[in-house]
């Protein structure tokens, strides 16, 4: 069925594990003939974790050997390295950010009671 949709897939490049062109081609075979398109997206290290980034040539030959296999892919630009925004890294910490913000600005807003208004009974 050919819809005029297809199926993004979001490949994470890991130096060493998913990266070679040996990989790139069977993910090419994989896909070819189905309506998707592949980004490529290099890895963001966070402290604590084990893998690295590929390399930006190993991504671009990764690239071309996809193209090559008759699948639309693209490289993302990488963002966030420097706030640790991989994996939900950067969601844990802008939580972290946001609940010391409104803890600090419910500390430091002063309380103002209204004045008591005197009643007048009949």
């Amino acid at each position: 069925m050919n819809n005029g949709r297809s199926v993004t897939f979001e490949y994470v490049m890991l130096d060493g594990v998913n990266d070679s062109p040996a990989q790139a081609r069977g993910l090419a075979r994989l896909l070819k003939g189905h309506p998707a398109k592949v980004n490529l997206i290099p890895f963001n290290p966070f402290p604590g974790t084990q893998y690295r980034r590929s390399k930006p040539e190993v991504i671009k030959t990764f690239l071309d050997q996809i193209l090559k296999g008759g699948v639309m892919a693209t490289i993302r630009r990488t963002r966030g390295d420097d706030i640790d925004a991989a994996c939900g890294q950067l969601v844990g910490r802008v939580t972290d950010r946001t609940t010391v913000r409104m803890s600090a600005k419910r500390i430091a807003t002063p309380v103002v009671a209204e004045p008591a208004r005197a009643r007048l009974h009949s």
